[in-house]
């Protein structure tokens, strides 16, 4: 990676990053313009680090519940893209691989919402199984307490 490319990608992160401020500040409508200002400058051939995280939060910016589920699905379909030979040269994949459990998790409730709980279990069991490669650590432990919290909403269904 050349120190261009490493300072555009260190800018697309900051920029995901000022975008995410406004969103949890409760601008919702600037963050969607921005992440999908962002969206469209990186590209279908970005960085899968940065199209999945980027669709992870837009996702989070939607109103409407199947917006939701289609950016939460480019974000999973981001994190799957980094595979073969993108593999072995892309330095993110560890940093992927941990979004795992939160990219289903955060599918599960997509499907709780619209009312689709199969669906919901299936990405919840599959949050359960990729929480088990996460760290003993404040991030780790709060996936793994939103999975549970998830499933007992599951059983109350």
């Amino acid at each position: 990676m050349t120190e261009q490319q490493q300072v555009s990608d260190d800018g697309v992160m900051t920029r995901i990053g000022q975008a995410l401020m406004l969103l949890h500040g409760g601008d919702r409508e600037e963050a969607r313009n921005r992440f999908g200002l962002l969206w469209q400058q990186i590209g279908p051939d970005g960085a899968p680090l940065h199209r999945c995280t980027l669709a992870h939060y837009m996702a989070d910016a939607q109103d409407d519940p199947d917006t939701e589920l289609a950016w939460d699905l480019r974000a999973l379909s981001a994190a799957e893209g980094l595979t073969g030979e993108r593999l072995a040269a892309d330095g993110s994949a560890v940093a992927l691989r941990a979004l795992y459990p939160s990219l289903h998790l955060n599918l599960a409730a997509d499907y709780v919402k619209l009312q689709r709980p199969d669906a919901a279990r299936v990405h919840l069991d599959r949050a359960r199984a990729a929480s088990e490669t996460l760290d003993d650590d404040g991030y780790g432990n709060g996936v793994r307490a939103a999975i549970a919290r998830l499933e007992l909403r599951l059983r109350g269904d």
